[in-house]
């Protein structure tokens, strides 16, 4: 008898509900949920992928229509003021909301805290860092739908969802880079539209 065949068939017991350990389905179980739930438990996979899809095709099919305007308007996106602010106040927002949705209890006293700092780096990024603040709330933007992609997909048993997953980690490395230098937006736009 090996180590993994003693550990086989024993019961779990987690607050009066029995189950067995060798079995995957009950870590996803509404009941004993040892994996945090999905920011939007309703949301399937395939509408997720279908609004991103729709998403990237709205945002990509004026270049085919008229090109020129859509690579001159590309090109003032990255210092654009206008498009930087709503972008940074809806991250900050949705960055606050998974901090309330959080429930690890050694934050638990410092949530007002995190609350108050976390609204003044979102705001004051608006105020003090309005250069590229545009591709800074870009980037922040794909990190948490980053996060909701991936959060979506972990409970798919699809192989499909590796599509998914895999676009959302290129979206976690790109806005990591954006954070990092904001400017390299600017010049992936400006040879994209040459």
């Amino acid at each position: 008898m090996n180590s993994s065949d003693k550990f086989r068939g024993r019961i779990l017991t987690i607050s009066g509900l029995s189950a067995r350990t060798d079995c995957a389905p009950v870590l996803l179980s509404p009941e004993i949920s040892l994996i945090s739930r999905p920011l939007m438990s309703g949301l399937k996979l395939w509408m997720l992928a279908a609004v991103l899809g729709l998403g990237f095709a709205g945002l990509t099919s004026p270049g085919v229509f008229k090109p020129a305007d859509f690579a001159r308007t590309a090109r003032r996106f990255p210092r654009h003021i206008v498009w930087g602010y709503p972008m940074m106040l809806i991250a900050t927002a949705w960055f606050l909301f998974y901090v309330k949705q959080e429930n690890v209890a050694d934050f638990a006293q410092w949530k007002s805290l995190l609350y108050a700092l976390f609204t003044c780096v979102g705001v004051g990024a608006c105020c003090f860092l309005q250069d590229y603040l545009a591709v800074r709330g870009l980037a922040v933007l794909l990190l948490l739908g980053a996060k909701l992609v991936v959060d979506t997909a972990r409970p798919v048993e699809s192989d499909w969802r590796l599509v998914l997953v895999t676009w959302a980690y290129l979206w976690v490395v790109t806005g990591i880079w954006l954070t990092i230098s904001p400017w390299r937006l600017r010049d992936w736009i400006t040879w994209a539209t040459a």
